[in-house]
C-alpha cells in the first residue's frame, strides 16, 4: 500500500511539472502569413491554454476557424486547422516554438491530389 502510495504522488508530482513547463501562449497573437502568390495576409491566432491542450480559433479572410489536436509541450505547440470549402476539407497543420512573444511557425497543408505541401514559414506575435 505504501509503495502505491509513493508511485502515485511521483506521477502526481511529474504531471505538475510538465504542466508548469509548458508555455504560456494564452491570449490573442496576429501574424503576417504569405499568401499563394506571396502576398502577406493578416491571421490572428486566439489561443487557450489548460495544461499541455490547445484550443481556440484562427481568423483570417475565410472568417474564424477551429483549432483541434492542439498540444503544447515546453515551448513547443502544434494543432490543426480543418477548412470546408462546399464538399472539400482542406486540413493545415501548424507547428511552432515559443519565445518571449514570438512564435515562429511552419504550417504545411497538403498540394493538389495528395501531394505533399510546401511548408510555409512565419512569425506570429502576441498583441498587447
Amino acid at each position: 500500500m505504501r509503495t502505491h502510495v509513493v508511485i502515485l504522488m511521483v506521477m502526481l508530482f511529474a504531471l505538475c511539472a510538465v504542466t508548469a513547463v509548458a508555455a504560456d501562449i494564452s491570449g490573442k497573437w496576429i501574424a503576417q502569413v504569405p499568401g499563394r502568390d506571396g502576398t502577406p495576409q493578416e491571421q490572428v491566432f486566439m489561443f487557450k491554454v489548460s495544461g499541455g491542450t490547445l484550443t481556440g480559433t484562427v481568423s483570417g479572410a475565410r472568417g474564424d476557424q477551429e483549432i483541434s489536436g492542439g498540444t503544447v509541450s515546453g515551448d513547443d505547440i502544434s494543432f490543426v486547422v480543418i477548412r470546408k470549402f462546399q464538399d472539400m476539407e482542406m486540413k493545415t497543420t501548424y507547428k511552432g516554438k515559443v519565445a518571449g512573444n514570438e512564435i515562429k511557425f511552419t504550417s504545411v497543408r497538403p498540394g493538389r491530389d495528395g501531394a505533399a505541401g510546401t511548408p510555409v514559414e512565419f512569425t506570429a506575435k502576441r498583441a498587447s
